[in-house]
C-alpha cells in the first residue's frame, strides 16, 4: 500500500485505490469482495436446466411405448452439480420417483428409486447441454442428452439405450419450464 501525505492526516490507498476506512479491516474487504466474485462467477456458471420442469407428451416419441402420462423434473443447483428428482406416472398409473445428487464430474453417483438404473455419470457439454451415462450393475445402458434451448423456456432429453427387457429404447422428451 501507498501512503499519501496531505493537509490532513495520511490516508492509505489499497491496492484498488479505494481508500482504507479506518472502521472496516483488509480482511472484511477482502472477505466481501471473495463473495462478491463467487455470486458472479455462479451466475456465470448457472445451469439453466435448474428448476421444474413438465413433460410436453405431445411434443414428445418414445420408441418403443408406451410414453409416461405424466412426468416433472426438478433439478436443484449444488456446488458442482445438481440434485435431480424425477417424478413419473406410468400408462399402468403406478408412480416412480427417482433422486440422485450427482456433479459433472464423470464420476459415477449412485440413483435411487428405479429399478433400470441405479447409478449416473454426468459431464457438460457446454453451458446448455449436459450428457448422463446410465447404468445397471456397472453397466452402461444408454445415454442421455439433455439440451435447454437459448430462451430457458424447453428443455430436450434425448436418451438411446436399452430397457430391463433388453429392448431398444430412442426417446426424444420435451419439457416446458413451470
Amino acid at each position: 500500500m501507498a501512503t499519501r501525505q496531505g493537509p490532513q492526516s495520511p490516508q492509505k490507498i489499497s491496492f484498488l485505490g479505494i481508500k482504507d476506512n479506518p472502521g472496516v479491516d483488509g480482511r472484511s474487504m477482502k472477505r466481501s469482495l471473495a463473495i462478491l466474485l463467487l455470486c458472479v462467477s455462479a451466475l456465470w456458471a448457472a445451469d439453466p436446466g435448474v428448476g421444474t420442469w413438465k413433460l410436453n407428451v405431445a411434443k414428445s416419441t418414445y420408441k418403443p411405448g408406451p410414453p409416461p402420462v405424466a412426468e416433472t423434473r426438478a433439478y436443484q443447483a449444488q456446488s458442482n452439480g445438481v440434485k435431480t428428482t424425477v417424478k413419473t406416472t406410468w400408462a399402468d398409473m403406478v408412480s416412480t420417483t427417482v433422486e440422485y445428487p450427482a456433479n459433472y464430474d464423470g464420476k459415477d453417483y449412485p440413483v435411487s428409486g428405479s429399478r433400470d438404473v441405479d447409478a449416473v455419470v454426468l459431464t457438460r457439454i457446454d453451458d446448455f447441454t449436459s450428457e448422463a451415462i446410465l447404468k445397471h450393475a456397472g453397466k452402461e445402458i444408454g445415454v442421455a442428452r439433455r439440451s435447454v434451448s437459448r430462451d430457458g423456456k424447453t428443455m430436450t432429453i434425448s436418451y438411446k439405450g436399452i430397457n430391463t427387457r433388453g429392448d431398444k429404447v430412442d426417446n426424444v422428451a420435451v419439457y416446458d419450464k413451470q
